[in-house]
């Protein structure tokens, strides 16, 4: 059992199932069990991804003292994860809706109130890191000052700056910097992810580079031999939404590179634990335990 600490974005998120993109205007339409709604963000996906693992999660984040925030709290405390650390300081708690088609393609509105105007207190983390394996700090704003403290901890730093388009890209600077485990999607150099990953290692000091491929996989560099390896996708059961896919990698990853060291081997059973968790609707449900995963990787990957 690893001790993860996570400062990210927790939400509440309303998935609908449309019929393709674009869609096409009707004034109604019925969705019977089909429109859900469940406590999500990319800090609720990583922390419940990994307690699901069996590690010890600390969650930091911020949410508002309102209906959602409270639906997030009662998540929390059926889940197992620690609510302590969940400071109500916004205006309001964000949300997110995301609609997908049976092709698992989604397109995402996001509502993040006042967050990329706050901060999370840095005391407090200080005090929730001691003797923690890996700090991830997503890339929203309340995380960005407590990159320096981390740092300063001598905390391993993971991050995911999930669609990054320019390697100069002036939001996501400080956390490419500070990262030693950088995350990202090819979304915007699809084809291209070495030549970009060659570019994006010159502005990082980050010792190991994932790049989330979606259908082809994910691409791992490690800076010790200056490599890359691609390592396909596999098929565990049929996909239903998409949304989550990169958290699910990300979470996994770490899970195992945080008891192993070992990258490719955490790549690897990550690409077993991603393709199983978008056989789910939500972001934040779908999620295998280690036994669990363990058993279905030697089923699909011999």
């Amino acid at each position: 059992m690893s001790k993860i600490i996570i400062c990210g974005l927790v939400n509440l998120e309303t998935t609908v199932p449309v019929d393709s993109f674009p869609i096409n205007y009707n004034p109604i339409n019925y969705k019977f069990f089909g429109v859900t709604t469940h406590p999500s963000g990319v800090g609720l996906n990583l922390a419940s991804a990994l307690t699901a693992l069996d590690d010890e999660v600390k969650l930091l984040s911020l949410c508002g003292d309102d209906f959602a925030g409270r639906a997030i709290n009662d998540f929390l405390l059926q889940s197992g994860i620690d609510n302590q650390n969940i400071l109500k300081t916004a205006k309001a708690t964000a949300q997110s809706v995301v609609l997908y088609d049976n092709e698992g393609k989604r397109s995402v509105y996001c509502d993040l109130t006042d967050m990329q105007d706050s901060a999370y207190d840095e005391s407090a983390f200080r005090q929730a890191a001691h003797n923690s394996d890996i700090a991830v700090l997503c890339n929203i704003n309340f995380s960005r000052p407590i990159l320096p403290v981390a740092k300063n901890m001598g905390l391993t730093i993971a991050t995911d700056v999930h669609c990054l388009s320019d390697i100069n890209d002036q939001y996501n600077k400080d956390f490419i910097k500070a990262a030693d485990i950088l995350f990202l999607s090819n979304e915007f150099f699809i084809d291209k992810e070495t030549d970009f990953v060659n570019r994006l290692k010159t502005v990082t000091e980050a010792k190991i580079i994932v790049v989330g491929m979606g259908k082809k996989g994910a691409l791992l560099y490690l800076r010790e031999n200056d490599s890359f390896e691609i390592f396909p996708a596999v098929f565990t059961r049929e996909v239903v939404n998409t949304v989550g896919a990169g958290d699910s990698l990300f979470a996994s990853f770490l899970h195992f590179y945080a008891k192993t060291k070992d990258p490719r081997e955490s790549l690897q059973l990550a690409t077993v634990f991603a393709s199983y968790k978008i056989g789910d609707t939500s972001a934040c449900r779908g999620f295998l335990s280690e036994n669990e995963l363990i058993k279905l990787s030697k089923e699909v990957l011999n």
